[in-house]
This record gives C-alpha cells, structure tokens and sequence, in this order.
C-alpha cells in the first residue's frame, strides 16, 4: 500500500496520512484500494480493502468512519456511531482514528502544537461555505495561534471548475476570496482554488501553520480517485491519531 504522510512540523506522537488508489483488491473502475461503501463496489472487496488498511498501518483502533454529507457537522470521538452524518471529527483521546473519505474534496487535518488534540474534515466547496473550518476550530481547546494544518490531495486549481453562483456565495462570506477562482470566458465560468479557499478561512480564523496543497487527484490519475474525472471511482481515506 501506498500512503502521502503528512508533511508538517507536528509532534511525534501524532501519525497522519492519505492513502492512494493503489494497494487493494478492488475491480476497475475503483481500482484498487477503494475505502468507500457508497461508490458502487463490492462491499467484500471494500472490507477486505479496511482490514488491510488497518493490519498494515497497526492502527490503535478501528477509524471512525463517517455518513458524509457534504454539511458542517463535526463529532467528538466518543459520540461516534455507526452510519453517523457527519462530515468531521475530532478527539483529544489517544488512539481514537479520525478518518474521512474523499475523491476530490480537500481533507483538511489538524492538530495543536503539544499533540494533546487533533481534527479531520471532509472540506468540499459546500463544507467550506458553511463554515466547516470555523465549526471544528471552536471545537478544539487550543487557541488558533497553536494550530497548523496540513491539507491532503485534492482537486487542483486548474481543473476545479464551477459557476458565478459558487464563486459569489464566497465572495458574499469575504470578497477576498476572490482571488481564489479565475475566469474562464472562452466557458463563461470559473476556476476554483479550493486549497487557496481553505487557506482564506484559516488565516480569517488566526491559524498562519498551514502546509501541503501539493497534490491535484484530478490530473494525477495514476495516484488518486477523481469523482469529477471518472464518476464511477473509488474513495481515498485520511486518518489521523494520537499516540
């Protein structure tokens, strides 16, 4: 299996990780380690997917998986429970796995300077718009000068494509988002930066340690599921966990 390990300056004890589409039993088109349920797969291809997923990294504890939604809502967690609709979690409890799912929406991980606290959100536009960042960060004890960030592979800046409509409910929330979308007009459209958007809420909210956004799963298609490239395509997890 092959996994992007985060590249930040967070404690020792803190492990986090993306995996690719590489290393499972899944059949194209999710080919071949698909994590999620709700993409068409062979459930057993999938379970086996997670049980190899969790011998090879010796997880603490099986993830905390999530319904996701596309929403706001972020768990503790202790309140995790099967089928929860939710779209983030966070913990200040060793060996508790946050994880989500994701096929060109941004994970977006975070964790406090002294490794007592950790956070993993499902950010696509729509999490982003309705505040999901600002949701997980009121969450967390620290203050946001004690928080970094790490983002995991999402889809990139030249290939996230969408209407006025998605750029003007930014832009309604802070007209400096603007910079973050750039104008097609042979399409009449605009190019997203959801990396840049992200990093416009984290900054808004006093969080300057922010670090990847290296990665587009749309163009790198050897390394990643694209939902916007394939349609028919497998899930990537993130997880993140305290020692």
């Amino acid at each position: 299996m092959q996994y992007l390990h985060a590249d930040w300056p967070a404690p020792d004890n803190i492990h986090a990780l993306t995996t690719t589409r590489t290393g499972g039993v899944s059949q194209p088109p999710r080919d071949t380690l698909n994590l999620g349920f709700n993409c068409g797969d062979d459930r057993h291809a999938v379970l086996k997917n997670r049980e190899q997923l969790n011998t090879h990294l010796s997880l603490p504890s099986p993830p905390l998986w999530l319904k996701q939604v596309h929403g706001s809502t972020i768990i503790h967690g202790d309140d995790h429970q099967t089928n929860i609709k939710a779209d983030g979690s966070y913990t200040d409890k060793p060996q508790q796995v946050c994880a989500i799912l994701t096929a060109d929406c941004l994970p977006i991980f975070l964790c406090n300077e002294t490794g007592t606290e950790i956070a993993l959100l499902h950010a696509g536009w729509r999490g982003l718009a309705q505040g999901i960042i600002t949701q997980a960060v009121k969450r967390l004890q620290s203050p946001p000068e004690a928080l970094m960030a790490w983002f995991g592979p999402a889809i990139g800046a030249t290939a996230f494509e969408v209407g006025k409509d998605v750029k003007n409910i930014f832009q309604t929330y802070n007209p400096g988002t603007a910079k973050a979308f750039t104008f097609q007009p042979e399409r009449q459209s605009w190019l997203c930066n959801i990396y840049a958007l992200a990093k416009i809420y984290l900054n808004t909210l006093g969080i300057r340690q922010i670090y990847g956004a290296q990665h587009c799963t749309y163009t790198e298609e050897g390394l990643f599921f694209s939902y916007r490239r394939d349609k028919e395509t497998g899930r990537m997890a993130s997880l993140i966990w305290m020692d």
